[in-house]
C-alpha cells in the first residue's frame, strides 16, 4: 500500500479493539469487549501488509468482501504463553488483549486468526466507522513529557514509557528513569545508528502506592497497571493482565510500542511481541533486562537461553520452524540467518571457544537444550553477561526500526 492509498483508506486516528481471549490448552475463543477511537496512530503509511511473518496470531484488515487486504500484522499474547503451561491443561482462563489499526474511512472487515494458513479465523467483524458504539472519549488522565523528539510519528519510532508503581510525588524520578532507560537503549547497536529517529514519551500514570505485587511474598500494591511478579508462577516474570488499562494511559501519546517501567529495585520483567515490554527501574541489571525484554516486544526476538526455569511445556514444536527470527529447528533454516553463516562454519556449530564470535547454529535455545538452535554462543537474548545483541538479532531489530521509519 502506498502513502496515497493509506490516505484514501485510513485517517491518522487509531481504532482500538479490546478483546478477551479465553479457553484452555486446546481451545481459544475470542470475544469483543469494546471498541475505541483514539487520537493518535503513529505507524507508517506504507508497507502495511504483513511486512514480517512474526507472532502466534495474525490481524488482517480487508475490504468488506475480504478480498483486498489493507493492513496486516502479527502479534503474540499472554494467553498464548499460558496455553503452554501445565495449568492450561487443567482449567480454563480468560486474558485481556488489544489490537489497534489505523482508523478506517470506509467499512472494513477485521479478522484475527491463529498462525498458519490452515488455521480457522478466531474472530471477525465488519466495522462501520460511523458506528456510535465505537467509544470516543478522553483517555485516562496522565501528563505526558516528550524527552526525545525525532519528528512526525509516521516517520519515527515512537516509544511510550508508561509509569507503574510511581506515586504523584515520584514522577520526577519516573522521568529520570525513562531518560536513563532510553539513553541506554539508544546507546546500543543497532539502535545507536538511529538515535535521532526515536520519539520518547514519558506517560505519567499515577499510582496510589509505590512498587508492584510480589504474590510469593504476600506483597500487594495498589498501582495504576496492576503489575505482578510470579506470572505463571515464575518469580522473576513481571507482567500485568490489565491490558486495557495500559492502553487507556498510553493513548495520551502517539506510540508504536509500549514500555511499562516499574518502580522497584527487584530483578524482573517481561515482553510479548507487538503487545508490550516491561522491566523494573531500580535493579543493577535493569537496563540490560529492559533491552532484552524490548527485543521480545518490539522486534519479536525469542529467548536464546536453555538452562533457566520457565513455566512452559514444549513451547516449540520441533517439527516446525519457529517464527522468531533468531531461533531455528532447521526445518526451514533457509528463511532464517543461513546467509550470515560462513561457508567453513560447521552446522550445527559446537559451543567451543574458537566459535565465540562466530555467527553459527548453536544447539540450545527457546528454553530447551536439544532441537532448537540459536545464532551465537552468547547474546543479549541469552544472558545479561553478553556484550550486546548478536549480528542476527541486530539485523532483525534494524529491519523493525526501518519498518516504523517507513523505509523498509
Amino acid at each position: 500500500m502506498s502513502q496515497s492509498d493509506y490516505q484514501e483508506h485510513f485517517t491518522r486516528d487509531a481504532l482500538r479493539i479490546d478483546l478477551l481471549l479465553a479457553g484452555d490448552a486446546g481451545e481459544e475463543v475470542v470475544y469483543l469487549r469494546q471498541m475505541k477511537k483514539e487520537r493518535y496512530w503513529a505507524g507508517p503509511e506504507s508497507h502495511l501488509v504483513k511486512p514480517f511473518g512474526y507472532g502466534n496470531h495474525q490481524l488482517r484488515v480487508t475490504d468488506t468482501t475480504g478480498e483486498k487486504i489493507f493492513y496486516s500484522r502479527g502479534f503474540s499474547t499472554l494467553f498464548g504463553e499460558w496455553q503452554t503451561t501445565a495449568e492450561s491443561s487443567q482449567k480454563s482462563r480468560a486474558f485481556q488483549h488489544t489490537i489497534r489499526i489505523p482508523f478506517p474511512r470506509h467499512p472494513v472487515m477485521i479478522q484475527v486468526k491463529q498462525r498458519g494458513a490452515d488455521e480457522p479465523v478466531l474472530w471477525e467483524r465488519r466495522i462501520q466507522p460511523q458506528n456510535y458504539f465505537i467509544i470516543s472519549e478522553q483517555p485516562a488522565p496522565a501528563e505526558v513529557i516528550r524527552l526525545d523528539s525525532a519528528g512526525i510519528p509516521a516517520r519515527s519510532v515512537d516509544l511510550a514509557f508508561v509509569a507503574e508503581g510511581y506515586r504523584k510525588q515520584e514522577m520526577d524520578q519516573f522521568v529520570e528513569d525513562v531518560r536513563k532507560m532510553s539513553d541506554y537503549l539508544l546507546s546500543q547497536s543497532p539502535f545507536d545508528r538511529y538515535r535521532d529517529r526515536f520519539n520518547i514519551y514519558a506517560v505519567q500514570a499515577v499510582s496510589p502506592e509505590s512498587g508492584t505485587d510480589v504474590p510469593g511474598e504476600h506483597i500487594y500494591k495498589n498501582t495504576a497497571l496492576n503489575t505482578s511478579y510470579y506470572t505463571f508462577d515464575v518469580p522473576r516474570y513481571l507482567t500485568t493482565f490489565n491490558t486495557h488499562t495500559i492502553r487507556d494511559y498510553a493513548a495520551n501519546a502517539p506510540y508504536d510500542h509500549i514500555f511499562i517501567l516499574i518502580n522497584t529495585d527487584r530483578y524482573g520483567g517481561g515482553g510479548i511481541y507487538n503487545h508490550y515490554s516491561a522491566s523494573t527501574a531500580g535493579h543493577m541489571l535493569s537496563e540490560k533486562v529492559a533491552i532484552h525484554e524490548f527485543g521480545h516486544g518490539f522486534a519479536g526476538l525469542g529467548d536464546e537461553y536453555y538452562n533457566s526455569g520457565v513455566a512452559y511445556n514444549e513451547f516449540y514444536d520441533l517439527e516446525e520452524e519457529p517464527w522468531e527470527p533468531n531461533l531455528t529447528t532447521l526445518v526451514d533454516f533457509e528463511s532464517k540467518w543461513k546467509d550470515m553463516v560462513k561457508e567453513k562454519t560447521p552446522v550445527p556449530t559446537p559451543r567451543e571457544p574458537q566459535y565465540r564470535d562466530t555467527v553459527g547454529v548453536f544447539e540450545g535455545g527457546g528454553y530447551v537444550s536439544k532441537g532448537v538452535y540459536s545464532p551465537a554462543m552468547n547474546c543479549r537474548m541469552k544472558s545479561n553477561q553478553a556484550e550486546g545483541f548478536c549480528p542476527v538479532c541486530q539485523r532483525a531489530i534494524e529491519r523493525m526500526i526501518l519498518y516504523y521509519l517507513d523505509e523498509l
